[in-house]
């Protein structure tokens, strides 16, 4: 199996498993209990999160979260009531989220982009008035990779008095987050840890209301009972995100340039390329048939779109905001690398790609 899906989970990397197994095997205590046992399980917990802190701003604090869609939804419903303001790219646990505020009568409002995927400032200094209390924009889009102006967006959230909240799932461990943002929601999975688990930086100074009610474990407030096993695992990611930051980064750009030239001119890259983490290669050429692209490569792990979308039938929204009409959105395909792809591996995968999606060609 050649595995190009890294926007939808990346693998798990073995020194996070190595840090989980103690705490599935045999170190089983609650970390919120007061006992020996107990007080071990905590510290484990306040090493991990240590270091996942260390890849963000200084001034705040991790509270863990079962993922990023949990860490969303209580930055956004969290903050005091008024107007909410965000992007059309966004991830659905942030459309979602605030389509069901506007339901229940919040002010919402979702700016455009350009066909490179990037929203307008000049937009977004309109759009984010005075009555509004949070701006939310992810820093790296999980189907097109484009990386927005995270710090401008949060500079235009203050002057307006608003908070601002950065989706960081996609760049986190990748690409600096910018100190200005309020509150900030990441993923495990997403940078080679463990699945269950996520986590919402809150910057010093800001209270926001839970979520979740009940015995409030987290210091922000968060109820229920962590895992050891899963924070560890995220703590041992976020380590090895920052000690090879370089490396990988370096390794991703290999892998872009051999794709982009093996590629060539039949395909069409969707949203910017400049402004982009080139992790993430979006791509369509007009008239493939994906879903039969997909079954004739069925040993090669692609995307159609987000995963969180796969199987909805229904076009990409992100790609639909570019200006892609329904036939270019469901012709594009999202391959995603990283740390453990191999050279090898792009160039299999990508020249079995062309070859089948040239026989589709020939057979029409």
């Amino acid at each position: 199996m050649i595995y190009l899906d890294y926007q939808a989970t990346t693998p798990l990397a073995p020194e996070a498993l190595a840090a989980m197994l103690p705490w599935l095997e045999n170190q089983h205590a609650n970390p919120h209990s007061a006992h020996g046992p107990g007080r071990a399980a905590k510290a484990a917990v306040e090493v991990a999160r240590d270091a996942v802190a260390a890849l963000l701003p200084r001034g705040g604090s991790a509270s863990f979260t079962s993922g990023a869609t949990e860490a969303i939804n209580w930055a956004i419903k969290g903050v005091d009531p008024g107007g909410i303001v965000t992007l059309a790219t966004e991830h659905a646990a942030t459309l979602d989220t605030v389509e069901a505020l506007a339901d229940a009568g919040r002010a919402v409002t979702i700016m455009p982009v350009g066909p490179d995927g990037l929203v307008d400032l000049a937009i977004a200094r309109a759009a984010i008035a005075r009555g509004t209390a949070l701006v939310a924009a992810m820093l790296v889009n999980n189907e097109i990779g484009v990386i927005q102006p995270i710090e401008a967006l949060a500079d235009l959230a203050h002057e307006a008095g608003a908070l601002f909240l950065c989706d960081a799932v996609q760049g986190y461990g990748r690409i600096d987050v910018p100190g200005n943002c309020d509150l900030i929601a990441l993923s495990a999975h997403k940078i080679h840890g463990p699945k269950g688990i996520g986590a919402l930086w809150i910057r010093d100074g800001l209270s926001i209301a839970p979520l979740l009610h009940g015995g409030g474990q987290e210091a922000a407030g968060r109820s229920g009972t962590l895992s050891p096993a899963l924070c560890a695992g995220f703590g041992a990611a976020a380590r090895l995100a920052a000690d090879y930051r370089e490396d990988d980064a370096a390794h991703v750009e290999e892998l872009w340039g051999l794709a982009i030239d093996m590629l060539g001119d039949a395909w069409t890259i969707n949203g910017s390329v400049e402004h982009r983490y080139h992790g993430n290669l979006n791509i369509r050429r007009d008239g493939l048939d994906v879903n039969r692209l997909m079954s004739d490569l069925r040993d090669i792990a692609f995307s159609a779109g987000s995963a969180c979308a796969s199987g909805s039938g229904r076009p990409s929204h992100v790609l639909r905001a570019l200006g892609l009409s329904d036939a270019q959105a469901r012709s594009s395909i999202r391959l995603g690398f990283g740390r453990y792809t191999t050279e090898a591996e792009i160039a299999s995968g990508i020249d079995r790609i062309m070859a089948a999606a040239a026989a589709q060609r020939i057979a029409a």
